[in-house]
């Protein structure tokens, strides 16, 4: 997984500042100063805003992005078994399939109920007549969330 090294840094460093607020704090808890009770404030945030720094720079996975396919909007997704994704009316034949298998690849597992396996559809919607329109599947795809392979999102 890569690490997002400017919020690895920024973690690193608010560590250390809460490091130096909590000596602060406990020298000022020791010589009562007046300012002792918003030290302990100011250090947990600054404790909180560097866990928060560094976990999300562990855990950030940047998006996946794959030869010939464009950036689509994910329109319908149950949360479980079904996602869909809305194609662009003049979206080229050869761009479909990949466009197809970058939504597919950036999907994320966490939270969905469908025991791994998730169906993904590209479809467009045609105008039949006016004031009625209806929705056509270019394309369906099934990806199986448990099966990790190299280079997919997580």
């Amino acid at each position: 997984m890569a690490a997002d090294p400017i919020l690895l840094v920024a973690g690193t460093w608010l560590g250390a500042a809460s490091g130096v607020l909590a000596v602060l704090t406990i020298a000022g808890f020791l010589a009562r100063w007046g300012i002792r009770f918003r030290l302990v404030g100011i250090t947990s945030f600054t404790a909180l805003l560097a866990l928060s720094c560094l976990a999300f720079s562990v855990s950030y996975n940047p998006r996946v992005s794959v030869p010939g396919a464009i950036q689509v909007p994910v329109v319908f997704d149950n949360g479980t078994d079904l996602v869909i994704a809305a194609a662009p009316a003049d979206l080229a034949a050869e761009a479909v399939a990949p466009t197809l298998d970058q939504v597919a690849r950036n999907l994320r597992g966490g939270g969905r109920g469908s025991g791994g396996e998730v169906r993904v559809r590209l479809r467009r919607v045609e105008a039949v007549e006016a004031g009625l329109a209806r929705p056509l599947v270019l394309a369906e795809t099934t990806r199986d969330l448990a099966a990790r392979s190299p280079g997919d999102a997580a």
